[in-house]
């Protein structure tokens, strides 16, 4: 069910992108992610750090792009998210020594530290990979080209997660590995 909230956002904007153009596309992606965020807020009853980031980012960018009339801001909104994501994992746990997945997700899984210290250094390759493709692609590319790259582009999240999972999987303890028995 979570998957599916949030991909909603990205599927609503192709398919008003595609529908009528990048500005149309823009507006749906606006609203989509206030109700994305609702829904978030009204089943976890409170909204993390990146889910506050991306909502912000969404509404300031794409304004801009809809008042200024400029494209180009939704299309670098994603690189601007995912180079603030790979800068924050990487200068809280390097300098302030805080790991901000093992914060997020430890209560939720028990991982030994060094797994930890991996996750958070393959966060941040994988958030700065991303930045880096996807301003290749906007600054490169049409926004046809841009837009296709969004929607097939979501490869990449997927494949990322489910290579973690199978990463993560080999040191989860058999009874958290194991759904609780009513």
């Amino acid at each position: 069910m979570k998957i599916l909230i949030d991909f909603f956002p990205i599927l609503l904007f192709f398919g008003a992108y595609k529908l009528y153009d990048i500005y149309a596309g823009t507006a749906v992606l606006m609203a989509a992610t206030v109700v994305q965020m609702a829904l978030i807020y009204g089943i976890d009853h409170k909204l993390s750090a990146m889910h506050k980031a991306t909502l912000a980012l969404v509404l300031v960018f794409g304004t801009l792009t809809l008042v200024l009339h400029d494209e180009r801001f939704i299309k670098w909104k994603p690189t601007v998210l995912y180079a603030a994501m790979a800068l924050a994992l990487a200068v809280a746990v390097w300098v302030y020594k805080k790991n901000f997945l093992k914060m997020l997700l430890g209560s939720q899984l028990t991982l030994p530290e060094p797994v930890w210290m991996r996750l958070n250094a393959i966060w941040v390759g994988y958030c700065a990979f991303m930045a880096a493709i996807n301003g290749y692609v906007a600054a490169f590319y049409s926004t046809e080209a841009w837009g296709n790259f969004k929607l097939w582009g979501y490869a990449f999240p997927l494949i990322f997660i489910i290579g973690q999972g199978f990463y993560i999987a080999r040191y989860l303890k058999a009874d958290e590995a194991q759904p609780p028995t009513p």
